[in-house]
């Protein structure tokens, strides 16, 4: 029975707390997974939908980009993957006459859970200038207002076009390819905000801003190293793979400031042994200090070089640049400053090298744990140092495994969603198009919002996402947005960024992956590419949540054509009819995607792009080698009486949508405002169990952040460190507080006093 959603915002002022749990997955997340189908479903569409997920006949995985194997399980997918397909595929609506019973203001008031269990928007709606509520727009006018707004623009540079992870090949090609027609690369996507710095990071130092390896790679390593990563959560399926590897001979290291179940112990739902007694995964845990991975591994790459036949040389000589000035920073390594930077003892990081020297085939995954900091891009590149020292790029079994979140933002930047391109690229597209796209660098997320601020941008065009909800500093970021003439919104359903507007705003309801996408050449599919470089087909098979919705090809294409108008010689119409003729034009201009069509036509799986380094041990970059690089070791220094925090994610959440108020593996039940602190720390502080804190951020600037109301938790953290959940923590995050390089926000480097306070009334 599908039930209705929530009339008001449910009380979270007093969650219940119990001891974190020391496994993932098993009978809990089976009963979880179907309660939350049923709710949204119903048990007739629910078996319906999820027997397609990631299927090779099917769709794709709305949530994490974690690639499938060629022998897919009957159900393969986790239990944050069929929220994520519960959610899109509901039954709940949101109808004009929902907009007509809210206004934008109490909206903004709600909970972006409360928005989200509202359901799936059925027409477009327009908000005018001075008006309270959205109402009910056709699809003509809401692309009319926008080419009013557009063509107005004394610049094309002064329009905004951001792309969520989760939009498809197909889709993004168009937007990017729109947004150069137009005039302009201001084309800031989610990647901007997670892994831009494995990008920049991966691109000097082996000349592609890729993961290196395969999932049957995982398989075959002899060490996996798992970085500021929580799969159980974040990338449930992993797990499978970390499991495979383990039966196989593998070894793992978890390094993260806190205990994760996933990485504990893992009780595979498919199978009766997993069920039972379950896998432990982990044969060493670092309890890393926030921040001290780059200590960590510019110690083990000293200690590497020290020990007699450890290099591999040969490779080193044929294969890499820049040895000698790397060897001679890595001596500098200081076992005292490392100690201290880490909060590991000297016992931990000597069995951790026995552990890499031991393995011949090594794995590093990582994700936002490593990726949001100030110096997030010289870690990584220190992780490629420990990597190209031992051989273990091009090798099968090892390589480099940054874990991508959202299920196609790997393929977007692919398909040309950047704010920087290449030249080559452009080119590309120009010649196929006859357009002259602008060589000029345009605005990342950060950069945009403070565009929108500063009044050099007043269009702001989002293709999925919630960008008020995933940026940092809610509170700068909300009124740049508020600046904007026109907000507009591709979108399934309803979130934070939908009640905070520009002077006009649009919603434009969309299909989503679950929705089945006929149009006027027949039924249609997209492409996504997956975390390891593997492109494959989706297609929906529900019938679509209203009659009034369209896709996001047929969005692109008719803004395009109500902006561009007869100017443009692009067949907007074409691409619209049949998304096979945008494939064509993707071969012809992206390569690796040569064939495109065919391809897919002939391996329902989907094929690897192709990746120098993995297939050739051939390396992109400048110097035509892998890079060894030597930067200054840094790490967070947090003055007395402070705490180093670190945003992150409930396991009843993706991204910025909140399934639920529970955190069930680390015991949090009913509620998002905690703050997880050590127990000693805390004592330090002052601060009881069950205690009420303003969490009040301190910048460099002398400027101060609050977030009023968390209850403090006492957990087993590593020390000086806490941890609370985003997006109610991002209001911390400073603007300006960015990784070097990337610009990446430093979201889990935030410095922090708590200051007690009472409890919120209900």
């Amino acid at each position: 029975m599908v039930s209705k959603p929530p009339a008001g915002d449910p009380v979270q002022d007093a969650p219940q707390v119990t001891p974190p749990q020391h496994a993932a997955a098993g009978l809990p997340a089976i009963g979880h997974t179907l309660r939350i189908a049923r709710e949204q479903m119903g048990t007739v569409r629910t078996a319906r939908t999820l027997l397609k997920v990631n299927q090779k006949d099917g769709f794709d995985c709305p949530g994490c980009a974690w690639p499938e194997g060629d022998k897919r399980h009957l159900a393969e997918f986790c239990e944050n993957g069929a929220k994520a397909v519960a959610e899109e595929a509901t039954l709940r609506r949101v109808t004009p006459e929902f907009f007509a019973a809210h206004p934008v203001a109490e909206l903004a008031e709600r909970s972006g859970y409360w928005l989200g269990q509202q359901g799936r928007i059925t027409q477009p709606v327009y908000l005018p200038e001075g008006a309270d509520r959205y109402e009910p727009v056709t699809w003509e006018r809401a692309f009319a207002i926008l080419a009013e707004e557009l063509t107005a623009l004394s610049s094309p540079d002064e329009a905004l076009f951001y792309t969520s992870g989760r939009t498809s090949n197909e889709a993004a090609f168009l937007l990017q390819l729109f947004a150069r027609e137009f005039g302009t690369n201001n084309l800031p996507d989610c990647s901007n905000m997670c892994h831009e710095s494995s990008g920049s990071a991966l691109t000097e130092t082996i000349g592609i801003g890729k993961g290196s390896v395969s999932l049957e790679d995982l398989h075959r390593a002899d060490l996996i190293v798992v970085a500021g990563q929580n799969p159980g959560t974040n990338h449930p399926r992993m797990l499978s793979a970390l499991e495979k590897a383990k039966a196989a001979g593998a070894r793992i290291i978890s390094v993260n400031p806190l205990p994760e179940a996933g990485l504990e112990r893992f009780k595979n739902p498919q199978t009766p042994q997993g069920m039972l007694r379950g896998a432990a995964l982990t044969d060493l845990f670092l309890q890393i200090r926030i921040g001290g991975d780059q200590a960590l591994f510019r110690l083990l790459n000293k200690l590497v070089l020290q020990t007699p036949g450890a290099v591999d040389e040969e490779f080193v000589r044929e294969h890499t640049h820049g040895f000698e000035e790397f060897a001679a920073a890595a001596g500098e390594a200081d076992w005292a400053e490392t100690l201290a930077a880490t909060g590991l003892s000297r016992a931990e990081i000597e069995r951790a090298l026995e552990m890499v020297l031991a393995s011949e085939r090594t794995i590093v995954c990582w994700a936002m744990g490593l990726t949001q900091h100030k110096h997030s891009v010289p870690t990584i590149r220190e992780v490629v140092n420990l990597l190209l020292l031992r051989g273990n790029i091009g090798r099968p079994g090892a390589g480099v495994c940054p874990v991508r979140g959202h299920s196609n933002v790997q393929g977007d930047r692919t398909m040309g969603i950047f704010e920087r391109p290449a030249p080559a690229f452009l080119d590309a597209l120009d010649k196929e198009f006859g357009i002259v796209s602008p060589r000029h660098h345009g605005f990342d997320v950060v950069r945009s919002i403070q565009a929108l601020r500063d009044g050099e941008a007043k269009v702001f065009f989002a293709m999925g996402g919630n960008f008020v909800g995933a940026t940092p500093d809610t509170e700068v970021t909300e009124a740049a947005m508020r600046r904007a003439r026109l907000t507009v919104h591709v979108s399934t359903k309803l979130n934070r960024s939908h009640a905070v507007t520009g002077t006009r705003a649009l919603i434009l309801p969309t299909l989503g992956r679950t929705d089945k996408d006929v149009q006027r050449s027949g039924r249609q599919f997209v492409t996504v590419e997956d975390s390891m470089g593997q492109v494959h087909a989706s297609r929906g098979n529900l019938p679509p949540a209203s009659p009034h919705l369209l896709s996001e090809p047929a969005i692109v294409a008719r803004m395009a054509r109500a902006v561009l108008g007869e100017a443009s010689r692009t067949p907007w119409e074409e691409f619209e009819a049949d998304y096979a003729a945008v494939r064509d034009r993707i071969a012809r201009v992206v390569p690796g995607f040569e064939g495109f069509n065919a391809r897919l036509a002939a391996d329902p799986g989907g094929f690897a792009l192709p990746h120098a380094p993995r297939d050739e041990r051939r390396f992109p970059t400048k110097t035509g080698k892998a890079n060894f690089t030597a930067a200054p070791v840094e790490y967070p220094r947090v003055p007395e009486g402070r705490l180093l925090l670190q945003t992150l994610r409930s396991h009843d959440q993706y991204n910025t949508t909140i399934y639920g108020l529970d955190d069930r593996y680390r015991g949090i039940k009913g509620g998002r405002r905690v703050v997880l602190v050590h127990p000693e720390d805390a004592a330090a502080l002052g601060l009881a169990d069950g205690a009420y804190a303003d969490l009040v951020s301190e910048w460099t600037d002398g400027s101060e952040r609050r977030a009023p109301g968390f209850r403090v938790v006492h957990y087993p953290t590593a020390r000086g460190c806490a941890a609370a959940y985003y997006p109610e923590t991002n209001v911390l995050v400073p603007l300006e507080s960015t990784a070097d390089i990337s610009n990446t926000p430093a979201s889990k480097s935030v410095i922090v006093r708590l200051e007690e306070s009472p409890q919120p009334s209900a």
